[in-house]
C-alpha cells in the first residue's frame, strides 16, 4: 500500500505545495485556479501529478480497468426522464450518444494508488481552497465517489448538463485522437434555462465552445451545472482513462439506485473490494 512519501511523489509538489497552505506559492496556485473558474468555469491544473506520479497511475488504471462496466445508449442534455409533451424540436427532447466503461468506487483495492489519492486529505483541502465554498466531503456513495472512466474507440459522451454544482476529474492517458473535454461556458443560469442557445449548440453551431485537451496529469475542476459540455468520440488504438473524484458541500451524499443499475449494471455495493471481478 502506497505510504503517505510515496503519495508526496505522485503529485508535483514544486508546483503544487499541497503540504503547504500558508505559503504563497500555494495561494497563487488556488487564486489561478479560481481566475479560471470565474472565466470560464473550468479550472486546469497542469501538470498536477508528476512525470513519475503519472506513470504509476497509468500502470494502477490499467489493473483497475478490467472491472470496468460498460453502459452505453441514448440521452438528453439533461439527464433526465423527458418530457413528451413538450415540441419534438425542444432541446429537452434533443437526443445524444454516450458509451463508456467506469470502474465503481467498491470495486477499487485498497491499495490502489488512485483510490490512496483520492483519500488524501491535502488532495480534498486543495480542491476545497479552489472552489472556495467551504469544506468539502467525499461523497458517500460506495459506487460513485471515485471511478475510472475508460473510454476506447467509438465511445463518446454526449452534450449534457451536470446535475451537480461541481465534478473533478484527473487525466491519467489520452486517446490517441478525440477524447477532447468541449465546453460552452455558462450557456444558461439558474434564473433562465436559454433554450435558443442551448439548441443551437445542439444543432451544430459551436462558436461557444472552449475545448480543453484532456492532457495527462491535468487536474480538472469544472462547473457543469451551468455548462453544457460532452467528450468527443475517441479514435484510435489509446484507451482514455480518466479519474472521476466526487465530492460534495455536505456529508452523506448518495447516489440513486437507477443511476447505480444504469452506470455500474449492478445496486449492491462490496463491503471490500473483491479480490479479481467478477466476484
Amino acid at each position: 500500500m502506497p505510504t503517505t512519501t510515496e503519495l508526496e511523489q505522485v503529485v508535483d509538489l514544486d508546483r503544487y505545495p499541497l503540504l503547504a497552505p500558508e505559503t504563497e506559492a500555494y495561494r497563487q496556485a488556488v487564486r489561478e485556479a479560481r481566475a479560471q473558474l470565474e472565466a470560464i468555469g473550468a479550472a486546469e491544473i497542469t501538470g498536477f501529478l508528476s512525470v513519475s506520479g503519472v506513470e504509476e497511475l497509468l500502470d494502477d488504471a490499467k489493473a483497475l480497468a478490467p472491472r470496468a462496466h460498460r453502459s452505453a445508449g441514448q440521452a438528453t442534455a439533461y439527464l433526465e426522464v423527458p418530457d413528451f409533451s413538450l415540441p419534438e424540436d425542444h432541446p429537452r427532447l434533443t437526443w445524444g450518444t454516450y458509451s463508456l466503461e467506469a470502474v465503481a468506487y467498491d470495486l477499487m483495492p485498497k491499495a490502489s494508488l488512485l483510490r490512496r489519492l483520492y483519500e488524501w486529505q491535502p488532495v480534498t483541502d486543495f480542491i476545497a481552497a479552489i472552489l472556495d465554498r467551504g469544506p468539502l466531503y467525499p461523497y458517500a456513495d460506495p459506487f460513485g465517489a471515485l471511478n475510472l472512466a475508460v473510454m476506447a474507440q467509438g465511445d463518446e459522451l454526449q452534450w449534457h448538463f451536470d446535475q451537480t454544482d461541481f465534478v473533478v476529474s484527473l487525466a491519467i492517458q489520452s486517446a490517441d485522437h478525440g477524447g477532447d473535454f468541449d465546453v460552452a461556458p455558462r450557456i444558461r443560469s439558474a434564473d433562465d434555462e436559454c433554450y435558443d442557445a442551448v439548441a443551437e449548440l445542439l444543432n451544430g453551431v459551436h462558436d461557444a465552445v472552449v475545448t480543453l485537451p484532456m492532457t495527462a496529469g491535468t487536474l480538472l475542476i469544472f462547473e457543469g451545472r451551468h455548462s453544457l459540455h460532452r467528450v468527443s468520440p475517441i479514435a484510435g488504438a489509446t484507451v482514455r482513462l480518466v479519474g472521476l473524484l466526487a465530492y460534495d458541500t455536505k456529508p452523506g451524499t448518495m447516489g440513486s439506485d437507477v443511476l447505480r443499475q444504469s452506470r455500474y449494471g449492478r445496486t449492491v455495493a462490496f463491503a471490500d473490494p473483491p479480490e479479481a471481478w467478477p466476484a
